[in-house]
């Protein structure tokens, strides 16, 4: 039967008994399609030999308990994919869950692809097909039933075995520094502050226009602060593709506002509008080096653009030889820093990336590296120019 946790008492009796424990698995159920923030809707926690539910909609809830044990030092709280299971217990707790280690990246690390997912290594790895029909359920709802409940503890009882596998694997092929470094982004508190000013990136647009770009940029940025502060959707205070029509168009008056396709009436004639036109207004003053820079004005030189592929073709071969994810390594913006010799700072010039492909990269880029087609490997290798 499974344990579900409702009162207060009974999560604190629970926390007290995993405090012996070496190792926890924690996953949540969550909403975030009315708010700004993710709504935990379940908390599943697992041990060895222990796993339970905690409902934190139950009223009265305190789940000061369960904060505490995200903080034990003496425990390891392993997610997999965990970014945003750790990004919810830091906006609700001030604090970031630790000792963490994530299957996921684990897997990354050990060359079982790119997003491993958790289905597919509870397959591969444990051989257990996962019933995940209740995937899309509304968490939100109560009751829940018995198969919402086993699909929701199956996340965490099988992780148990995923981290037990993936330890003695990174011990085994001495990888534990590998998989700590990529932790080290998750242990960042910024890698969950958005930065207002730089959402617009994730808005689809063809424009190439610095100022469009800019008022864009200025816009978003004001959207994502309210929603923010209200705690509702972004796009709910006005979709995307009505923040890049007004951006377009930058109106003047509430009635030029009001005549842009999709924004919605309600928008354009209360105080939404005046804001807006408050942006769009104070965008005229920002200075030209202040602009966005168009993507078509960032592009690489031809001879940047020629060593950047050649970087890609390293990188591929590198990672193939040593079994991990290509872009667990560099990511692409690395590999065209690299290209512009701008690469300061870089992840790719310390630790193990640099010894498994940083300095190789720097050789390549100095000349010191040649590439050739070897007859017996049948394929495209790197090979130092100094021993010829």
């Amino acid at each position: 039967m499974i344990n579900l946790i409702e009162t207060t008492e009974k999560l604190q009796d629970f926390c007290k008994k995993l405090e012996q424990k070496p190792f926890i698995t924690v996953d949540l159920e969550f909403l975030r399609e009315k708010t700004y923030y993710a709504e935990p809707c379940l908390i599943q926690v697992g041990a060895e030999g222990e796993a339970a539910i905690v409902d934190p909609l139950s009223s009265g809830l305190d789940l000061s308990a369960f904060f505490a044990l995200m903080q034990n030092e003496n425990i390891v709280k392993v997610f997999h994919s965990g970014r945003q299971d750790i990004e919810i217990i830091y906006n609700l707790s001030g604090h970031i869950p630790s000792p963490i280690f994530d299957t996921q990246i684990a897997a990354m690390v050990c060359g079982y692809g790119e997003s491993a997912g958790y289905e597919s290594l509870v397959k591969g790895i444990l051989k257990i097909d996962l019933d995940k029909t209740s995937r899309r359920s509304n968490w939100e709802l109560r009751p829940l039933d018995e198969k919402q409940l086993q699909y929701a503890i199956s996340d965490v009882t099988h992780l148990v075995n995923l981290y037990l596998y993936f330890k003695q694997k990174l011990a085994e092929n001495g990888r534990e520094s590998w998989l700590q470094s990529e932790l080290d982004i998750l242990r960042n508190p910024q890698t969950y502050e958005t930065d207002p000013y730089e959402v617009w990136h994730k808005i689809k647009h063809r424009s190439h226009n610095a100022y469009m770009l800019t008022v864009l940029r200025e816009l978003a940025a004001w959207r994502e602060k309210r929603a923010k502060s209200k705690n509702t959707p972004r796009q709910s205070i006005i979709k995307d593709d009505c923040l890049v029509n007004i951006a377009a168009l930058c109106p003047q008056t509430i009635e030029e506002l009001s005549q842009i396709r999709s924004i919605r009436k309600d928008v354009a004639n209360g105080k939404l509008g005046a804001e807006i036109l408050e942006v769009i207004a104070q965008c005229r003053d920002i200075p030209r080096s202040q602009y966005v820079v168009p993507e078509k004005d960032k592009g690489l030189s031809a001879g940047a653009q020629a060593l950047y592929e050649l970087l890609k073709l390293l990188l591929k071969i590198r990672s193939s030889e040593q079994g991990v994810v290509a872009k667990l390594i560099a990511s692409d913006e690395d590999l065209k820093l690299l290209a512009c010799f701008k690469e300061q700072n870089s992840p790719l010039l310390s630790g193990w990336k640099y010894d498994i492909f940083g300095k190789d990269a720097l050789e390549l880029r100095n000349g010191n590296i040649g590439i050739a087609y070897d007859k017996e490997k049948h394929g495209i290798v790197f090979k130092s120019l100094n021993n010829q």
